[in-house]
């Protein structure tokens, strides 16, 4: 038999429960169906929203070929014999078949590139599903030629939505007496995951006794849970509370919660290159300049557990854990960033100082492109001080050096070479 999420799963629009903002009458997602005419497109929200169903709605309303492969699993080898495969669906004027990548942000940069042409040439068209920010996990030229749409959490009366449906229609569960006497404790554990909800009280009404009535309770799905489940689910709300918690641990310079942290992730199952991506972020982010190592502890780190894999790569994400969390703190780096890209946002296209273009013609030298530039490496020092910002803003100081060591040693440095223009 199959578990009650695949069992509920629904077959058209009109059941499907959630994302009104894209499914919803006048949505846009909703009239490209009626429009019979969809583009390719990643979906982005939390696990449990209805991704995967939403690609497999769209296939059967359209009545396309419906393609699907899970990035944990398929190859470059898989995606071009889907993509050959689909190509003999293809006739005339006949619609593309669809393609589903489930989980895209694990296919690697050449499994991304293996799927572009399909894409370019309208041979397929892509929905992918990803958990993760797209921009970060999906090649540009990929990107571009998707739209991407944004999934919420299932809301408390969505949720509550699925529960009687699945007591009023499960082909199992409508036959049984069972009545929800308490909803929160069953709400809260599902995190906004129509599957985990669904898992729950599958788990909970498998306690029913025969021919006997089942009244559930806080207390009943607590208790049910607590015996059965871990305590940390990777794909679900605990995800992202105990990351938040890893990296503010290490930001707040606690090695020995950053490290338990660490384990609840390692011991619950979480891809240990999500955790290694996060330590290179944080690495620039929130230890930048104080420690300019620790970036290179961290990129080191990634590298080192992608070719070690588990039980072993848990030392070295220990190590780097443990050295981020004990080195000194500064976001000036995410800060001058942050206040340079306002500034742009704010002064739009400012033209680049005559002497600091680059002049490759007659015309362009002619024009006083690059005159009066000043080469570095010709002064004492490698260093004279010249204008590189636009006229407008040159005046401007976006990077402000912070209190530690290594920064104290550039405040000197800057304060000495520009003569007073970095006294901070």
């Amino acid at each position: 038999m199959q578990p009650l999420a695949e069992r509920m799963r629904p077959q058209t629009l009109d059941e499907y429960v959630g994302q009104s903002h894209l499914v919803g009458k006048n949505a846009v997602l909703r009239r490209a169906i009626e429009a019979e005419r969809i583009p390719s497109f990643i979906l982005w929200g939390p696990p449990g929203v209805g991704k995967t169903t939403l690609a497999s709605i769209f296939a059967k309303t359209l009545k396309r070929p419906f393609y699907a492969l899970s990035a944990i699993s398929a190859g470059v080898k898989d995606i071009r014999e889907t993509i050959e495969t689909a190509k003999k669906q293809v006739f005339f004027d006949t619609p593309s078949p669809i393609l589903f990548i489930d989980e895209i942000h694990r296919f690697s940069k050449s499994q991304q590139d293996a799927l572009l042409g399909a894409v370019e040439q309208g041979i397929v068209t892509l929905i992918g599903a990803t958990t993760e920010n797209p921009s970060f996990e999906v090649i540009s030229a990929l990107l571009s030629r998707c739209q991407v749409y944004v999934l919420k959490p299932l809301t408390k009366d969505e949720l509550i939505t699925l529960l009687h449906q699945a007591l009023e229609k499960d082909i199992l569960l409508k036959n049984k007496e069972i009545r929800i006497a308490e909803y929160e404790a069953i709400l809260q554990f599902s995190g906004g995951d129509g599957r985990k909800l669904y898992n729950i009280l599958e788990l909970v009404t498998n306690f029913q006794q025969a021919h006997e009535a089942l009244v559930i309770t806080n207390e009943m799905v607590i208790e049910k849970l607590q015996q059965n489940i871990a305590l940390y689910d990777k794909d679900g709300e605990q995800h992202y509370d105990i990351i938040s918690a890893f990296i503010k641990s290490i930001r707040g310079s606690d090695p020995n919660a950053a490290v338990y942290w660490l384990a609840r992730m390692i011991e619950g199952g979480e891809d240990i290159e999500f955790i290694g991506r996060r330590l290179m972020i944080l690495a620039s982010e929130d230890i930048g300049l104080a420690n300019p190592n620790a970036l290179l502890m961290a990129t080191t780190c990634f590298q080192a557990i992608r070719a070690v894999g588990l039980p072993e790569a848990r030392i070295i994400l220990s190590q780097a854990t443990i050295y981020l969390a004990t080195s000194p703190k500064s976001n000036s780096a995410y800060m001058a960033i942050g206040q340079a890209q306002a500034l742009v946002r704010e002064t739009g296209n400012l033209p680049v100082p005559l002497h600091l273009r680059n002049a490759p013609t007659k015309l362009m030298k002619e024009l006083d492109y690059g005159k009066n530039y000043l080469y570095a490496h010709d002064y004492t020092g490698n260093f004279v001080a010249q204008q590189f910002l636009p006229e407008a803003i040159k005046q401007t100081k976006l990077f402000e050096p912070q209190n530690n060591p290594a920064e104290e040693k550039l405040r000197q440095k800057l304060k000495q070479d520009w003569e007073g223009f970095y006294e901070y």
